[in-house]
């Protein structure tokens, strides 16, 4: 079976440190592992339309900063092709297919949706869009036949949904057209899901509790002494478990870290047993932590301001990349409206 990677974000702002260790860097790999046959990355601004219907400048305003964030990290157009899902004509039309197989209380029930409904406060005014992106989802994953899908944990229950509807499909039209997904996940468990930094359980735009890519050292040193930690005494025992600090430095230590950064200890194993005894205190766990984000960042940030300014060359890149993936999902729509039999001008 051929290796097909699919994967994307919401232009509403920036890109952050969650999206980072979450998705970003196992793409990077993965893109320089040649160990695939395509790689689609998408730029999901229908999607980010269904709760920002009222303020189409956020999103249309964010994809180029969506796509700087992307070079920045080192995902590369030679190996990638970067699209807008907007542009892909068939994918609303398999939209509309899919939601015939899905009814609306499995819908609701998915607990990422469930859980970003209740954090954007939408109370009985929910947009059918929102509740339907799912499905969407789906439509984007299915397109391109995709099966390799680089992701934060929380998407699992979105990716289930996915494989639901390829059973149900294949299985309703006896057909094998379209073809089953799995999640691809971080090996470390703190990447999984990055807490923010006000200690909400995700990092969110939304929320505004981020660390972003284009972040200045500054500003990450300022958020980094912002971030709430448990009340003690210096000399008291620190605690480790929910503590951000922590679960960020699990997330971004390096081999070197502690050589470059914090000598005193050998790696973050020791530095944690210390840390229990009481002794160390929470502004020099900080300090460390700043200096350990700035040190994966700052080639990020300077990449990223490399780049900014060529608006020219970023739309070429999305230009390009939209049309051949026009050509890939149009063929899936025609392999779909033949099983389903309504194919009635071929």
């Amino acid at each position: 079976m051929k290796r097909i990677i699919l994967t994307g974000d919401r232009p509403t702002g920036h890109l952050h440190i969650g999206h980072y260790v979450g998705s970003l860097k196992e793409r990077v790999k993965m893109q320089n592992d040649d160990n695939y046959d395509a790689f689609y990355i998408m730029i999901a601004d229908a999607q980010a339309l269904t709760d920002n219907a009222d303020n189409p400048e956020k999103v249309r305003d964010n994809v180029l900063e969506v796509m700087l964030d992307y070079l920045a990290v080192g995902l590369d157009p030679k190996k990638v092709i970067f699209f807008i899902q907007s542009g892909v004509r068939a994918l609303p039309e398999l939209t509309a297919y899919y939601m015939n197989f899905v009814p609306y209380s499995r819908v609701i029930r998915n607990p990422t949706v469930k859980s970003e409904v209740r954090t954007k406060n939408f109370g009985r005014s929910v947009p059918i869009g929102f509740i339907n992106y799912p499905i969407s989802q789906a439509a984007d994953i299915t397109a391109f036949k995709a099966n390799m899908i680089p992701v934060g944990e929380d998407q699992n229950p979105m990716l289930e949904q996915t494989r639901e509807i390829v059973r149900s499909f294949n299985r309703i039209y006896k057909t094998n057209v379209l073809v089953e997904c799995e999640a691809v996940l971080s090996d470390n468990a703190s990447c999984l899901r990055l807490p923010g930094t006000d200690g909400n359980e995700k990092m969110s735009k939304s929320i505004g509790n981020c660390i972003y890519l284009s972040d200045e050292a500054s500003v990450i040193k300022k958020k980094v002494n912002s971030i709430v930690t448990f009340p003690r005494e210096i000399d008291a025992p620190g605690v480790l478990k929910n503590n951000v600090l922590f679960i960020y430095l699990d997330a971004f230590c390096k081999e070197d870290s502690f050589e470059k950064f914090y000598p005193e200890f050998k790696d973050l194993d020791e530095l944690k047993f210390a840390y229990r005894k009481g002794g160390i205190g929470d502004g020099r766990i900080k300090k460390f932590l700043y200096d350990v984000l700035n040190d994966e960042l700052t080639p990020v940030r300077e990449r990223r301001k490399s780049f900014a300014g060529r608006t020219d060359e970023l739309m070429a890149i999305l230009k390009e990349g939209t049309e051949k993936a026009n050509m890939v999902a149009d063929q899936t729509l025609a392999e779909v409206k033949n099983a389903m039999g309504i194919n009635y001008f071929a």
